[in-house]
């Protein structure tokens, strides 16, 4: 063989070990990602054969595939679209998929590696693979709850619910207004479908932000259950423990001042811990992060699950105590960051966990929405097994918290979500914002005190309420208190 010809076979040779290398890389090493990618129009195609699985709540559906009489052969159908949309997401051959659509796409298309066996069953008898279904953590009751109280605020009011069971971390609530239908998105007329996707993407009202979970805002006065939960470690502060109040706070060779909402004094120049909490004073809570420092302060904040990526789920933000943690705050900054103001952004979901914890008398449960994953004949593939997330504090400063957040209720401003012969603990945060808007409305509670079921969390983000009317008691408290209900029957 002269040398040319061979120099042609080993490069002949080189480039088919390469083919086989692509080949298996690709159908073995890449084919979950490739598979997974949303603009995958094959994949789709095939998915859209399928009979997708369901996914329930309290044993129905509230996302099912029904029969088209189309190429496409089903439809996904969303029954109750804009109570449940920012959970179960989106479906389009267009647009791809969202939230629990999204992350739970490989169980409920049916790829799922656990369903290879019915997948098998299928190919025998020449049948479409079928997805299997999944069931979430949902209170029915507390949904529709949250729904129908950020409703009563008016139809352009903009805000979020979210509840949680402190002792597993389920979610038993998460609403958001305004919403979006996502049998729009699901379509098989494509250019309706584009239209409503133009519509929804460009909307000044952002309805299919999910705003429990990504939208992080001050959280105002909510904030100091974390700086209380500090300041008790760091300090050895209990509930009936003296602390400075009055009507402002000054920092020496600096201009400003902080004052109380109002020009309060909080009842003197010295209250217990639990006082100060029951009427929201500023001077005190700002002075206790001054005293705890803006490093303990974080590093308290971040035991409640500020700063993680705790939800792989849905969609997801994480909140934040400063922008930049390698910038030192002056103390001024350090006294705004203990009243949930300066650069302190949180989800409600974030807000719910912090009065989850506490409630479970400082163990902060992972957060989560699938109850069950069972295969398209009904076998239970997986179910939901709580983990803790961190001991945020420990279970005598969480007493001691639960005891001061009772008190706020009974006799402090989180009165409105007073729920008649059941102790039930609160706060309220009114959150300052850009001068040319008016605050946010917070508001956080637990029931019951002795044996908590549900924490939740609210947040009024716009209402055509006027500004002196603007509270966390006066707007958030009645839904809370509403969803609560809803959870204890």
């Amino acid at each position: 063989m002269n040398r040319p010809i061979r120099i042609m076979a080993i490069g002949c040779l080189v480039l088919f070990f390469a083919l086989l290398m692509n080949a298996n890389y690709l159908q073995f090493v890449s084919a979950d990602s490739l598979n997974a990618r949303n603009g995958n129009k094959r994949v789709i195609d095939e998915e859209y054969s399928r009979d997708r699985g369901a996914i329930l709540v309290e044993g129905k559906p509230i996302a099912q595939s029904v029969p088209s009489d189309d190429e496409y052969r089903y439809q996904r159908r969303y029954p109750e679209p804009e109570l449940y949309a920012d959970l179960t997401g989106f479906y389009s051959y267009t647009f791809g998929r969202s939230a629990l659509e999204s992350s739970q796409n490989p169980i409920l298309s049916g790829s799922d590696n656990r369903l290879f066996v019915n997948r098998v069953i299928d190919l025998i008898g020449s049948r479409q693979p079928k997805g299997g279904s999944i069931s979430l953590t949902l209170d029915r009751k507390a949904q529709e709850a949250a729904a129908a109280g950020l409703r009563g605020l008016g139809s352009d009011a903009t805000g979020a619910v979210v509840a949680l069971e402190p002792s597993t971390g389920a979610v038993l609530a998460m609403v958001n207004q305004p919403s979006y239908d996502p049998n729009r998105l699901a379509g098989h007329d494509f250019g309706q479908v584009s239209d409503a996707w133009k519509q929804l993407t460009k909307s000044d009202a952002q309805p299919m932000l999910n705003r429990t979970t990504q939208l992080t805002l001050p959280p105002g006065s909510t904030f100091k259950m974390v700086t209380a939960a500090a300041a008790m470690s760091e300090l050895g502060l209990k509930p009936d423990s003296m602390v400075d109040a009055g009507t402002t706070l000054s920092f020496p060779g600096i201009s400003y001042t902080l004052r109380n909402e109002g020009g309060s004094d909080c009842g003197g120049e010295r209250i217990t811990l639990s006082q100060a909490l029951a009427v929201s004073c500023n001077v005190t809570f700002g002075g206790l992060a001054e005293k705890v420092g803006a490093a303990k302060l974080a590093e308290q904040a971040d035991a409640f699950g500020f700063g993680e990526d705790y939800l792989d789920e849905l969609p997801f933000a994480p909140s934040r105590v400063t922008s930049d943690s390698s910038v030192e705050l002056d103390a001024p900054q350090t006294a705004q960051t203990g009243i949930g103001q300066f650069e302190v952004a949180a989800t409600p979901l974030q807000m719910a966990m912090v009065t989850s914890a506490i409630a479970n008398d400082g163990g902060l449960m992972t957060p989560y929405t699938v109850a069950s994953v069972r295969s398209p004949d009904l076998e239970v593939l997986e179910s939901a097994d709580p983990e803790q997330l961190s001991q945020a504090t420990t279970s005598t400063v969480a007493q001691g918290l639960q005891e001061m957040m009772v008190e706020t209720v009974d006799n402090g401003t989180a009165a409105s979500a007073a729920i008649s012969g059941i102790d039930v603990g609160g706060k309220t945060g009114t959150a300052q914002s850009t001068p040319d808007r008016p605050p946010y409305a917070w508001f956080t509670a637990f029931a019951p005190a002795d044996d908590p079921r549900v924490a939740v969390a609210v947040l009024v983000e716009s209402t055509s309420t006027t500004r002196s009317e603007i509270s966390g008691g006066g707007l958030a408290g009645p839904i809370a208190k509403a969803v609560m209900e809803a959870v204890l029957g």
